[in-house]
């Protein structure tokens, strides 16, 4: 909407939490329920407000954090397409389910995709710049969970917080699951993990 500005002005904090909310944001909306919009140029942060008379601010791609935020999109929109979890039960409840809504304390929300063929996907979002070692999170089967994604990779010119090795499940109920898993959190950061 015409006035309203750009996403990443919209955004709280200084330039290192504008792009980690920009990076988190994204991976949250992508990997919630629905459909997604943005407007052109908020793939890449730009700071200006989109103008349909003039061109994007292509120049922006000189800098590291635009254009990092540009390829976590492209990482988005290949992961989206690529795993039927975020997406085949978009409109059914068995698409979507609450692991922790209601960790206000460490502002932290877990939950699950799932795709017909039993696929499940766990996303857990920090909403605060404090990392979260060693949060526990609740799985439905015994095994070795990696991750997908994280938003704090080098790569989208985080900080590099992620979980580079397979997480073991242990017999510990969790979340209303048989099992749990332990996993880093990135600060303003989102770990996709399957």
């Amino acid at each position: 909407m015409h006035g309203k500005g750009s996403l990443i002005n919209k955004l709280p904090g200084d330039r290192w939490q504008k792009f980690a909310n920009l990076r988190m944001f994204f991976a949250w909306m992508w990997t919630h329920p629905g459909k997604k919009l943005i407007f052109m140029g908020g793939e890449f942060g730009q700071w200006s407000e989109w103008n349909h008379a003039r061109s994007l601010d292509w120049h922006l791609f000189l800098g590291e954090e635009h254009a990092a935020a540009q390829k976590l999109v492209q990482d988005l929109n290949w992961l989206y397409q690529n795993t039927p979890a975020l997406h085949q039960l978009d409109h059914e409840p068995g698409g979507f389910d609450w692991l922790d809504a209601s960790d206000a304390d460490q502002s932290i929300f877990a939950y699950t995709r799932a795709d017909r063929e039993g696929g499940i996907v766990y996303v857990i979002v920090n909403a605060t710049p404090v990392p979260r070692k060693g949060y526990r999170v609740g799985v439905a089967r015994p095994g070795s969970y990696r991750e997908l994604l994280n938003t704090d990779a080098p790569k989208y010119a985080g900080s590099g917080m992620v979980n580079p090795l397979p997480l073991q499940s242990h017999d510990i109920p969790w979340h209303g699951r048989a099992q749990s898993i332990i996993v880093d959190i990135p600060p303003l950061g989102v770990s996709i993990l399957a």
